[in-house]
């Protein structure tokens, strides 16, 4: 069957670990139950927050709220983006302090974990223990923003509670708003809490908790499909 997923038991355990968030970059979500309504996936793709373009993007800057599990894109004391994120675990946590970004790239792929492919044969692995034969594609991270070595904003299924392994993930839908809004150079300062969460980040609504969704098809993953799979993004 075109597409066809085959996991082998040694996998299991490393999709697993991709879908609870070991690795800060993973965009597999916690379930794969394909009984899931459409309604729900559908929920959650429609999901989306308005955000505004900057007058002079030298002066935008990025707080983030680790507790609050909030982004805001600033530019002076107006909010051009508030949105809900997932941040890393206690025992991976999202490290904190005043950063930079310094490397953008919209369609960038992990390179120690992802997919091998033979024919129509998918297996999700580390590239250490690629099938010899077999080829590999990274863990797509579309919309990626690097603020610290191995650490940045990116694209993946959002949960309720902590998830990742340090990374910031975003909703699919929010990530190219935020991608557009920042530069290299953009300050990013991240705590614990920021002054916004009693003003601005409250009440602010979350997507749909992904875990129970199901994963989005290999082939998607490993073509570029996952890297256009948002809302056209549109500002006020």
């Amino acid at each position: 069957m075109r597409g066809m997923v085959v996991i082998t038991m040694k996998c299991i355990s490393l999709i697993s670990i991709l879908a609870t968030g070991i690795f800060c970059v993973s965009l597999s979500s916690c379930g794969t139950s394909s009984s899931l309504s459409s309604q729900g996936l559908s929920g959650y793709q429609s999901y989306d927050l308005p955000a505004s373009l900057p007058k002079d993007r030298s002066k935008v800057r990025v707080k983030v709220s680790t507790n609050n599990q909030m982004v805001y894109v600033m530019e002076g004391s107006k909010p051009l983006l508030v949105m809900p994120v997932s941040v890393g675990t206690s025992s991976t946590p999202t490290p904190k302090g005043h950063f930079r970004i310094f490397k953008k790239d919209h369609k960038h792929r992990a390179n120690s974990h992802g997919f091998a492919y033979r024919g129509n044969q998918v297996r999700g692995c580390y590239l250490r223990t690629k099938p010899s034969g077999w080829s590999f594609k990274g863990t797509p991270m579309p919309y990626w923003c690097e603020f610290k070595a191995n650490y940045g904003f990116h694209t993946g299924w959002m949960k309720n509670s902590p998830c990742t392994l340090g990374c910031i993930r975003m909703h699919e839908n929010l990530s190219p708003k935020f991608f557009q809004l920042v530069k290299n150079g953009t300050p990013v300062y991240i705590s614990y809490t920021q002054p916004e969460d009693a003003t601005i980040g409250r009440n602010v609504p979350r997507p749909p908790d992904a875990s129970p969704l199901p994963n989005y098809p290999a082939s998607m993953m490993l073509s570029d499909g996952y890297f256009h799979r948002h809302n056209k993004p549109v500002y006020n």
